[in-house]
């Protein structure tokens, strides 16, 4: 993913997966597509895989925790 759109959220009563989907709601309404990427901080995942059919979310050391990238993946941007 080359862009993306910067998400923060460190609400801790919201679960990773709900945050995915608030960044991936507001990223559709700005650009007008469907992110199908998105990276976290590594703690963010507590060492577990989270599967989500639409969006795949991986662990990236440079993102700050509390904050998510999320995008298009070069693969599907083509």
């Amino acid at each position: 993913m080359e862009r993306g759109l910067l998400w923060f959220d460190d609400d801790p009563k919201i679960d990773l997966k709900e945050k995915v989907r608030q960044a991936a709601d507001h990223y559709r309404k700005k650009f007008g597509r469907i992110p199908d990427l998105c990276f976290v901080n590594p703690s963010a995942l507590n060492n577990e895989l989270i599967t989500d059919q639409k969006i795949a979310i991986r662990p990236y050391r440079s993102i700050l925790p509390g904050h998510l990238w999320i995008g298009i993946s070069e693969a599907s941007a083509n």
